[in-house]
C-alpha cells in the first residue's frame, strides 16, 4: 500500500475564490469528491487546520493507493487535474510525502 500525504498553505484571499476559509471548505469538498471518482484512490481523509497558529499549513490530504501505479493513475486522472488546478489557485505553499506501508 502507498500513503500519499499533501499539505497546503493557502493564500489569505483570492479574487476568484474568496477568503482562506471559503477556499479551504471548497478545496476539502473537491478533494473528498475524488473518492469514488478516481478508481485507484482507496481511502482519503481531508482536514482543515483548526489551530490558529499562522505558521501551520491550512489543508491536508491523507490518501491511500494499492501501489505506485495506482498513485500515478490518480495524479494523471482528469478529475484530479481539475482539483489540482483549483488548489493551485488558492495555495501559497505545498509539501508532500509518499511512502509504502
Amino acid at each position: 500500500m502507498i500513503k500519499h500525504i499533501v499539505v497546503w498553505k493557502l493564500l489569505d484571499e483570492t479574487p476568484q475564490h474568496g477568503s482562506k476559509a471559503q477556499a479551504a471548505i471548497k478545496g476539502k469538498a473537491l478533494l473528498e469528491g475524488l473518492l469514488g471518482t478516481v478508481p485507484t484512490l482507496r481511502k482519503a481523509e481531508v482536514g482543515i487546520n483548526g489551530n490558529p497558529d499562522t505558521s501551520n499549513f491550512d489543508l491536508v490530504l491523507s490518501s491511500e493507493f494499492d501501489d505506485w501505479a495506482g498513485l500515478h493513475a490518480y495524479v494523471e486522472h482528469p478529475a484530479h487535474k481539475l482539483v489540482a488546478q483549483f488548489i493551485g489557485e488558492i495555495r501559497s505553499d505545498r509539501s508532500a510525502v509518499d511512502y509504502e506501508f
